[in-house]
């Protein structure tokens, strides 16, 4: 038979908000000492009741603990338990000492004070307006986000979504899930289809509804966007989806059509067969679809205008740049310029050290002496300041250059209200998806001379497309590749290194007493991790004189692995902002994260102006108002404590999640343990991240593999052919 004990909950020693398990501390009467509770709990607060059922057991490692077969809490009853409950940071606004004030006054009415006349809590000093609104909402919220708690917990969810699924849904959730569980995993972001479709089969959905063919086609099409894919083979996506569903071809044919003619899907047919599926015709989604479609139209429509430049002596203009820059330009600088002065549209492209800079800068002072507006811009932040530092001009994220309305969700800038810019210089060309370009496109006027700079020897987007690339090889538009290495350049062994290896070539190691480029042998990867360990603590700072967390960025292949990024930011993380007294800690979404702290931001969003890929640091964690202070590119971004599965720690990230961003010292580690991702342009663009220092630390096999092997994989777009239809059309 089981026992059952009851108390007031002290702390929450371990709490995993996906599976519910916890570890309680709790005063249970007639135990001298706090009693460890163990089991299964949606949602625990700090001074709450709580009844366990279950039995006593002896853990080899923490002792004699309560293993609870059932566990159920309830609102505190007693003056401690209000006051603790209160002060745990459960709701916005409340933090232990207001908790104090609370509970002197209103006593054991507090609760049902906050929950019928919260006005009254204007009564305590300190409680104004806006903090007594806080109160009231976050009170309201945690009421709303339980009843969704305990609905999915009986369903084998974790709570972790919880608070984002009732802020998007409110009181109607549970109605909302219920009727289509599916629209979870378009809704709300962290709920892939899985997740949804396991919550659908515990409600009793047929496995061969169409609700559940149409998101598994739906989140079909999303992973391959996710993999690089503007629209694949329908077959393709077909098979796919059987596999993923076991539903018959013909229902998931019928659901297909059913999104075409509810525009959600659309079906076009390639102009030429790809291999493995010949002639088949494709299945897009239809933002991808249009985001193609649009770009082809925008450069068309960009082509067909005449350039804003006023008629000009080219010769003399070249001769008046190179006096303003003060020395003689190459051949192929000087084209690149020319071209600019008569393209609409241009492309630059080139490794590290071929002059692009120089190029931009000359290109700007021949539009700015004719009194033309120049506007500069980059995917990331960290390329935008680049930009701005190099040109001495201001250069925008091409986010923030469309201005993002939080209001609409989308873009204030568009074909309506254009771009103010008679030249337009876009850097990290490579970078851009195609649903980005498209919306870049769209805000240029016509008028508009545009300059895409960019590697295109570099990693494609993470989005899917590879914009770049296809524009260059459309033949469409006016390419000026630089491939001259200039002397000064010439001098960086970082910069020979990625020339060497975007050629095939072995990269040779500085000097050890000079240079900037290093190759260190290590075979296993405990002695990889070691070597990392040593030069980011002791030999980076004491040599180069980087500090560790500021300067210093670990860029690895993989994210599992020994040497992936889960497992180097662990042990980093301990190393570089380890436990100090006092210091704030709050776990989320199955990470710590410290004050102090590297994060990185994984997703983008456009209400906070942050975006995939930035990287910042944790100045603040309040534990009353649940938030995290982040300061991004000297700018400070709040996050909700529910919003934090959007941050990563970033003391090491993939080389994908590097690429924009430039950083003084980069460390690669390098195993054939990541074999699957060893490849030429993804060692490239980790080895051009690094401005002042770069160290490889690994097995010579896997450097030569990443070396010779070069990225075969193809991505499905029909970009290259619409602009070559576009522009003889």
């Amino acid at each position: 038979m089981a026992l059952k004990i009851d108390g007031i909950i002290e702390r929450i020693t371990f709490h995993n908000l996906d599976s519910g398990y916890v570890v309680l501390k709790v005063h249970v009467k007639g135990h001298r000492d706090l009693v460890t509770i163990v089991g299964q709990l949606s949602a625990a607060v700090a001074g709450e009741f709580v009844e366990a059922e279950g039995d006593w057991v002896n853990d080899r490692e923490h002792g004699l603990q309560f293993k609870a077969d059932t566990l159920r809490t309830t609102p505190p009853h007693t003056i401690a338990g209000i006051t603790k409950y209160l002060g745990s940071g459960l709701i916005k606004g409340i933090g232990p000492t207001y908790a104090k004030r609370i509970v002197e006054i209103f006593g054991e009415r507090t609760l049902d004070v906050i929950d019928k006349t919260p006005s009254h809590l204007s009564e305590i000093k300190g409680i104004g307006k806006q903090r007594l609104e806080r109160i009231r909402k976050s009170w309201e919220e945690q009421r709303g986000v339980r009843s969704v708690m305990v609905f999915l917990q009986s369903y084998g969810i974790g709570t972790a979504r919880a608070i984002r699924i009732y802020k998007t849904y409110g009181d109607s959730a549970v109605d909302k899930i219920k009727n289509n569980p599916y629209r979870l995993s378009a809704d709300i972001w962290g709920i892939g289809f899985k997740i949804a479709d396991d919550l659908a089969m515990r409600l009793n959905l047929p496995k061969d509804s169409p609700l559940r063919a149409r998101a598994a086609v739906r989140y079909v099409l999303q992973e391959c966007n996710t993999q690089g894919h503007v629209g694949f083979p329908e077959i393709g996506i077909i098979d796919r989806t059987v596999e993923l569903t076991q539903i018959t071809p013909e229902i998931i044919r019928g659901v297909i059509e059913q999104g075409r003619q509810e525009d959600e899907f659309v079906r076009d047919q390639p102009p030429v067969p790809f291999e493995p599926f010949g002639e088949e015709p494709w299945l897009f989604l239809k933002a991808s679809y249009q985001a193609e479609v649009g770009i082809a139209k925008s450069i068309r429509l960009l082509r067909s205008r005449n350039h804003p430049l006023p008629a000009i002596d080219i010769e003399k203009a070249l001769a008046w740049v190179e006096k303003q820059i003060g020395f003689e330009l190459a051949a192929s600088q000087l084209e690149a310029i020319r071209a600019a002065t008569t393209e609409k549209v241009l492309v630059v492209t080139g490794g590290p050290g071929v002059g692009k800079t120089t190029i931009v800068k000359g290109i700007i002072e021949i539009f700015a002496a004719k009194k033309l507006k120049v506007a500069l811009a980059a995917p990331t932040g960290r390329a935008a300041k680049r930009l701005s530092e190099s040109t001495g001009r201001e250069a925008k994220t091409i986010h923030r250059l469309l201005e993002f309305n939080a209001e609409s969700g989308g873009f204030t800038k568009d074909s309506s209200e254009p771009i103010d810019a008679e030249l337009l210089v876009v850097d990290e060309a490579s970078m851009i998806d195609v649903n980005l370009m498209n919306q870049l496109l769209k805000a240029i006027p016509p008028y508009t001379c545009v300059i895409f700079v960019g590697d295109v020897d570099q990693l494609p987007s993470v989005g899917p497309g590879t914009v770049l690339a296809d524009l260059i090889e459309s033949n469409s538009i006016r390419v000026v590749r630089l491939t001259e290495i200039f002397r000064q350049a010439g001098q960086s062994w970082i910069i020979r290194a990625a020339h060497a290896i975007n050629n095939g070539e072995e990269p040779e190691s500085a000097p050890s007493n000079s240079g900037d480029f290093f190759f260190i042998e290590v075979d296993e990867p405990p002695m990889i991790i070691d070597r990392i360990v040593q030069m980011v603590r002791e030999r980076i700072p004491a040599r180069f004189h980087l500090d560790p967390l500021r300067d210093v960025q670990i860029l690895t292949p993989m994210n599992k692995s020994e040497i992936g990024v889960t497992h180097l930011n662990q042990i980093l993380q301990d190393v570089l902002n380890p436990i100090r007294a006092g210091s704030k800690r709050v776990e989320r979404f199955g990470t710590g994260f410290r004050e102090g702290d590297k994060v990185l931001q994984t997703v983008n969003n456009y209400n906070k102006e942050v975006f995939n890929g930035d990287i910042g640091r944790i100045v603040d964690i309040d534990e009353t108002d649940q938030e995290v202070l982040v300061e991004i590119d000297g700018r400070q971004v709040l996050y909700d404590f529910s919003e934090l599965d959007e941050l990563v720690l970033a003391y090491a990230t993939t080389i994908h999640k590097s690429q924009g961003s430039e950083y003084p010292a980069v460390i690669i580690p390098l195993h054939t343990q990541n074999y699957v991702m060893l490849q030429r342009n993804l060692l490239y663009t980790g080895v051009t991240r690094g401005k002042k220092l770069v160290v490889i630390v690994g097995s010579r096999k896997a450097l030569r593999i990443a070396i010779q092997r070069q990225d075969t994989a193809r991505r499905y777009s029909l970009l290259r052919w619409r602009l070559q239809e576009a522009t003889t059309t």
